[in-house]
């Protein structure tokens, strides 16, 4: 019972912020205000806490721009963790839009979609990306193109870092900085995430939103650990695929000492 009314209570307060803060962001979407860069953090920051996911940081995110950051990706709780440490801008597939909740708030917080079976607009979209980058804002990409178990970090895709390079053009540096990122789920209720408790961190294909959303609120108390890695600079003659490997290679290692740390 006590569950439940710290749920709807949770709930209620997401209802409300939301309720304030989306007409505004709305509006500074209309006009173009750069308060609409930084809202969204807002929301997110009180919406992780209520969830009852403490996120704890390692290392610092870089200050050069334009910044592409790359992360592992396991769960629509990814966005929010990210989004509550950093005022950045997601690049998200095309199904992401008929979400419930979560497609909305997307486009919400002005994600870039990407219609990767449609080639044909690619291009805009990755030049959609390329124009974000120059701007100063901080896009995050989940190079592994689907969610995983949490447990490990999937192939990185070279073609999702084609906006990096087309972002090189526009850059006022002649470059584009890449900074790996880690998104680990180590702990709930202070105990390192056992088989019973691993389904709270990921979010397999084959389950609803639903049931897993309340799962999590249920169980209001889980760690993640967001570390920040050694930045990669991109300019004219760096060779994209040799650079996705060296992302990948840091998130890997990065998610690796964080999983089996929180078992130690």
């Amino acid at each position: 019972m006590i569950a439940w009314i710290r749920i709807s209570l949770a709930l209620v307060v997401v209802v409300l912020l939301t309720a304030v803060l989306l007409p505004v962001q709305l509006i500074s979407n209309r006009f173009g205000w750069r308060l609409s860069w930084y809202l969204p953090r807002w929301w997110h920051r009180v919406t992780h806490r209520l969830l009852g996911v403490r996120i704890i940081v390692h290392g610092t995110i870089e200050t050069h721009r334009p910044l592409l950051i790359v992360a592992n990706h396991s769960s629509w709780k990814d966005i929010i963790v990210l989004a509550a440490v950093a005022d950045v801008v997601f690049i998200a597939k095309s199904e992401v839009k008929s979400w419930p909740v979560f497609g909305w708030l997307a486009r919400w917080q002005r994600s870039v979609f990407i219609e990767r079976e449609r080639r044909r607009e690619t291009g805009a979209q990755v030049n959609e990306v390329a124009k974000r980058l120059a701007d100063g804002e901080i896009v995050v990409l989940f190079a592994e193109g689907t969610t995983s178990d949490g447990n490990r970090v999937l192939g990185f895709k070279s073609s999702l870092f084609g906006a990096a390079a087309s972002a090189v053009a526009a850059s006022p540096t002649g470059d584009v900085a890449i900074q790996p990122v880690a998104i680990a789920y180590t702990h709930a209720h202070g105990l390192p995430l056992g088989r019973y408790f691993r389904p709270l961190a990921a979010w397999p294909g084959d389950t609803t939103l639903t049931p897993h959303l309340f799962g999590v609120l249920k169980e209001g108390a889980i760690d993640v650990q967001v570390c920040f890695g050694e930045t990669i600079i991109y300019d004219g003659n760096s060779n994209r695929k040799k650079v996705t490997r060296q992302v990948e290679d840091q998130v890997r290692r990065m998610l690796s000492e964080q999983l089996h740390g929180a078992r130690d």
